[in-house]
C-alpha cells in the first residue's frame, strides 16, 4: 500500500517521522520480537543443567539435548524476519500454509512457523520443545516489554534529549533578555526569556531522568501464573530462578535485535546504546502480567507530553505577541489568502499530536490494569496501539524541534512592551519601603497603579514625594522594569 492510501496520518502523512517506530511496533515488528523471545527460550531450555538427557537427575526420562553453536545461530536467525516470512506467519494465522490449517491465533502461528522453518534441519528432533510449557502471554508480555524498551530508548529518548538541549541553548542565549511576565494574563514582575526556557528544560530533565531508569515488569509463569505445566514436567527445576535468569538473558542478548536498524527520520535515533530501560520479573501474576508498570510508564510519558503542551502554548502566545519571530522559508505559504502570514504551525501540530497521544496513554492507564478473573483478551487489541501513541508523540517532538529551529526572540519588541508597563516595579518599591518601616506602602502603590495607566515618570514622581532618606530614594530610582529580574539570569544559566 502506498503511504498516500493510509487511513492513519502516522503511517501516511507523517511516515518520515514514524518509520523508526514502525520497525518495532508494526505487525512484522511484533512478530520479530515474539520470535526473538521464543528462540531465546528454546535455547535457554537446552542450556539448563536439569533439563535433558545430559542430567543425572532424571533417570530414563527424555529431555532436550544440547544445541551446537551453529544450531543456536539457526534458531536466532529466525528473528531476522523478512517481509516474505512475515507473510507466511500471517498466512498460518489467517488462511493456512502448506499442511497447517489456519490457527486464528497469532502466537501459535509463530510457533508453527518456527517448526516449519526448522523441520528440515538438524533441529527436527527438538520441535516439540518450541513454546514448551508456555502460554501466549508469556511470549507477548516479554515481547512488548522489549518493544517498549527499544521504542523509547532508540526513538523517544533521543528526541526528548534534543528538545531539552535546544531549550537549554535558548536559556543561555536569552538569560539576560528581560521580558514582561504575565500572571492571570496580566502584567507581572519581569523575568527573562532565558529563565522561562530554563523552567521547561528543568521540568523535562526531571521526567527524562525517571524515564531513563524505568523498569518494566514481565512474567514467564504459565497459564495462570503458577508454573503448573513446568513443574509437572520437571519438578526438580527451580522455575522461579529460571524466570529470573531468563529475563536477565533477554537483556543481555537484546543486541540480536539490532538488525532492526533505525533511520534518521525521527531526529537521529540512537544505535547500540546501553539499555537503561530494563525488564524485571514479576513472580506474582495471573495468566497476564498485571500491566501496572505499563501504566506507570504511560503516565510518565503523559506528564512529559503535558509539559510540552504547556510549552507549545506559551511559545504560541509569544509568537502572537510578536516577542518571538519565525524565520520565513522561501516558497512556504502561511495562508491561502493572506500572503503576509507565518503561522506557528509546527507548535500547533505538536500540541495537537501530544493531545492525541495523551488521550491514548490515559486510556491505556485506565484499561490495562483491569482483567476479568485470571485473564480476558480485551487488553490485546489495546496493546497493539502502543506504537500509535508513541508515534503521535514522535510526530509532536519532531514538529516541536522543527519549530524551535526557526525561532528567535524579537528583542526590540520584548523591551518595548516591557517598558509600557512600569507599574510592574510597584512590587519592588513597596517591598523596599516595608524594609524601611514606611506605613502602608502596599496600599499607597495600589492607589497609584491599580487599574490605571502609569508612566515611568509617574513612578519617579511617587518616589521623589516619599518621606524617606535621599539614599533610599536613589536606591528606588535605580529600579527599572528591565533591571527588576532578581536571580533570573543566574537561574537561566544553571550556575547555581
Amino acid at each position: 500500500m502506498n503511504f498516500l492510501e493510509s487511513i492513519s496520518p502516522i503511517d501516511g502523512r507523517y511516515r518520515e517521522y514514524t518509520e523508526p517506530l514502525a520497525k518495532i511496533f508494526s505487525e512484522a515488528g511484533m512478530m520479530r520480537y515474539r520470535l526473538f523471545v521464543e528462540a531465546e527460550y528454546l535455547i535457554a531450555l537446552s542450556e539448563h543443567p536439569d533439563i535433558g538427557p545430559h542430567t543425572k537427575n532424571f533417570g530414563e526420562r527424555a529431555g532436550l539435548r544440547d544445541f551446537s553453536e551453529e544450531e543456536k545461530s539457526l534458531i536466532r536467525n529466525l528473528s531476522e524476519l523478512t517481509l516474505e516470512n512475515a507473510k507466511i506467519i500471517k498466512d498460518i494465522e489467517r488462511a493456512g500454509y502448506k499442511n497447517i490449517k489456519a490457527t486464528d491465533h497469532d502466537v501459535k502461528a509463530i510457533e508453527y512457523f518456527m517448526r516449519d522453518q526448522l523441520e528440515n534441519t538438524s533441529l527436527k528432533d527438538c520441535l516439540e520443545w518450541i513454546h514448551f510449557a508456555l502460554t501466549s502471554e508469556d511470549i507477548d508480555n516479554l515481547a512488548y516489554g522489549l518493544m517498549l524498551s527499544d521504542g523509547i530508548e532508540k526513538v523517544i529518548l533521543p528526541l526528548l534529549e534534543k528538545i531539552t538541549a535546544k531549550l537549554e541553548e535558548f536559556a543561555k542565549e536569552y538569560k539576560n533578555l528581560t521580558m514582561l511576565a504575565r500572571t492571570h494574563g496580566q502584567p507581572a514582575t519581569p523575568t527573562t526569556f532565558g529563565k522561562e526556557f530554563k523552567v521547561f528544560a528543568a521540568r523535562l530533565e526531571r521526567q527524562i531522568g525517571q524515564l531513563r531508569s524505568f523498569r518494566i515488569l514481565v512474567k514467564l509463569n504459565g497459564a495462570t501464573g503458577n508454573y503448573s505445566a513446568n513443574v509437572v514436567a520437571y519438578p526438580e527445576v527451580d522455575w522461579l530462578d529460571f524466570t529470573k535468569n531468563f529475563v536477565t538473558r533477554l537483556r543481555e542478548h537484546s543486541h540480536i535485535l539490532q538488525n532492526v536498524r533505525m533511520s534518521s527520520g525521527a531526529g537521529g535515533a540512537a544505535q547500540n546504546q546501553k539499555k537503561t530501560i530494563t525488564l524485571e520479573p514479576n513472580l506474582f501474576t495471573t495468566q497476564i502480567e498485571p500491566h501496572d508498570t505499563y501504566v506507570e510508564l504511560f503516565d510518565l510519558l503523559r506528564r512529559i507530553n503535558t509539559i510540552l503542551i504547556d510549552f507549545n502554548q506559551d511559545i504560541w502566545r509569544y509568537i502572537s505577541d510578536g516577542w518571538i519571530a519565525q524565520k520565513a522559508n522561501e516558497g512556504e505559504i502561511g495562508s491561502s489568502t493572506m500572503p503576509h502570514k507565518i503561522n506557528p504551525i509546527k507548535f500547533e501540530n505538536s500540541e495537537g499530536n501530544l493531545g492525541i497521544a495523551n488521550s491514548l496513554f490515559s486510556y491505556f492507564s485506565s484499561k490495562l490494569p483491569i482483567s476479568r478473573l485470571q485473564r480476558d483478551l480485551s487488553d490485546s487489541t489495546v496493546e497493539r496501539n502502543f506504537g500509535v501513541a508513541l508515534a503521535h508523540s514522535v510526530v509532536a517532538y519532531a514538529n516541536l524541534l522543527n519549530g524551535l529551529g526557526r525561532i528567535q526572540a524579537n528583542k526590540e519588541k520584548v523591551l518595548e512592551d516591557l517598558n509600557l508597563h512600569p507599574e510592574v516595579i510597584a512590587e519592588a518599591i513597596q517591598t523596599v519601603l516595608r524594609r524601611e518601616g514606611v506605613a502602608m506602602p502596599y496600599e499607597k502603590l495600589k492607589v497609584l497603579t491599580r487599574g490605571k495607566t502609569v508612566t515611568i515618570e509617574d513612578m519617579r514622581a511617587f518616589i521623589n514625594g516619599l518621606d524617606v532618606s535621599a539614599q533610599v530614594k536613589e536606591e528606588l530610582l535605580k529600579i527599572t522594569p528591565e533591571s527588576y529580574v532578581g536571580l533570573a539570569e543566574k537561574l537561566a544559566s544553571g550556575e547555581l
